[in-house]
C-alpha cells in the first residue's frame, strides 16, 4: 500500500507484457477479472486517491465506509500496480485452481473488506498505545494487503514448499513474515500496518473462525435462494446436497453429495432407465426392463430394496 503518484506508465506496460507471456488462456477467470478491474480503475479511477484511501479520520470518524470497498482496487502509481498485479497473477493461478472460482471470488471479496477493518483497528490501537495521533490520519490504498492474506493461504496449502527472496530460500509458511519485514526496510513508504492486516486476516482464515463464518454465510444464502436444492461451498470449491424436504426417491441424478457409492449406482441406473435422451433411438441398456412394463408390486419392492441398504 503505497501513497505516491508517478506520471509514466512503464509499470503498466510491463504488466501487459507479463500477462501476454503467461497467456490469457492460462489465467483463471476470477484472477483475470481482478487484474482487469485494478488496471481499469488505475486508468479511470472512481475518485481521487485522497477520496478513496482508508484512514481512521476519514473512514472511521468520518463514517465514510465506502472507502473499505474502493481502497483495495486503487493504486498510487504504475509500479505499485505492476508489483501487486504480478503477485496476484501467480497467487491467483495457484489458489483459484485449488479453491474453485466461486469460492475464490467470495474469498477475495471478504478479504478486501476485512483487511480494511483490521487496518483501522490496528491504527486506532497504535494511536492510543503510543499516544501518536499521526496513526489516525495515515491513509493507504492498494491490493497488497489482500496479497499478504493470499500468501498466508499459499503457505498453509504448501507447508513444505520453499520460495526465494533475494536469492535466500524461505519456507512458504514463514514467507509472509519475511516479506513483511523486507518490504518495510526496502520501501519505507509502504504501509506496514496494511500488510500486517493482510497477514492477520489470512491467519484468521486458516487458523481462526473466519473460514467457518464464511461457510455458514454461504450456506444461509444458498439455502434461501435454492430451498429445494442447496449448494454447499467448501474450501475446495462447491458441492451439491439435497435438503430433507426434497423427495429424492424419484430424481437423484442432479447431484451426488452425501450419497454412498451404492446410492450413486442406483441413481445412475434410474437415470439410464428414465432418460430417453441417453440413447438416441430410445433403446434401453440390455438387462433392464422399462419401468412402464413393471407392475406396481415390483416397483414398490425395488424402492424398498434400494433404501434398505
Amino acid at each position: 500500500m503505497y501513497f505516491r503518484r508517478r506520471r509514466d506508465n512503464l509499470g503498466l506496460l510491463l504488466l501487459l507484457v507479463q500477462l501476454f507471456q503467461v497467456g490469457f488462456e492460462n489465467i483463471p477467470p476470477v484472477t483475470l477479472i481482478t487484474i482487469a478491474l485494478n488496471v481499469f480503475l488505475f486508468l479511470s479511477p472512481m475518485k481521487p486517491l485522497l477520496d478513496v484511501c482508508i484512514s481512521v479520520r476519514e473512514t472511521w470518524n468520518g463514517q465514510d465506509w465506502k472507502r473499505l470497498i474502493y481502497s483495495p482496487f486503487h493504486h498510487a502509481d504504475d509500479w505499485h500496480l505492476y508489483f501487486n498485479m504480478v503477485s496476484m497473477l501467480y497467487k491467483g493461478i495457484r489458489l483459484e485452481q485449488r479453491l474453485g472460482r466461486i469460492w475464490f471470488a467470495y474469498l477475495l471479496s471478504v478479504f478486501s473488506v476485512m483487511i480494511g477493518i483490521v487496518y483501522l483497528i490496528l491504527e486506532v490501537a497504535l494511536a492510543e498505545l503510543m499516544d501518536e495521533p499521526n496513526y489516525r490520519i495515515q491513509c493507504a490504498v492498494g491490493f497488497s494487503g489482500v496479497l499478504f492474506a493470499l500468501k498466508v493461504l499459499n503457505g498453509y496449502y504448501n507447508p513444505g514448499g520453499v520460495t526465494y527472496m533475494m536469492g535466500i530460500p524461505v519456507w512458504q509458511q514463514y514467507a509472509c513474515w519475511v516479506e513483511l519485514v523486507a518490504i518495510h526496510l526496502l520501501a519505507p513508504g509502504s504501509s506496514f500496518v496494511g500488510h500486517l492486516s493482510g497477514i492477520i486476516v489470512g491467519l484468521l482464515y486458516v487458523k481462526g473462525p473466519l473460514k467457518s463464518i464464511m461457510q455458514a454465510c454461504a450456506d444461509i444464502v444458498s439455502s434461501s435462494n435454492y430451498p429445494r436444492q442447496q449448494t454447499r461451498f467448501t474450501n475446495q470449491g462447491y458441492s451439491g446436497y439435497s435438503s430433507s424436504s426434497y423427495d429424492t426417491s424419484y430424481d437423484r441424478t442432479g447431484f451426488t453429495g452425501g450419497m454412498t457409492e451404492a446410492e450413486q449406482l442406483d441413481a445412475a441406473i434410474w437415470a439410464s432407465l428414465n432418460n430417453h435422451g441417453a440413447y438416441g433411438d430410445g433403446r434401453r441398456p440390455y438387462g433392464f426392463r422399462d419401468p412402464e412394463q413393471l407392475n406396481e408390486e415390483e416397483i414398490r419392492q425395488r424402492r424398498i430394496n434400494r433404501f434398505a441398504r
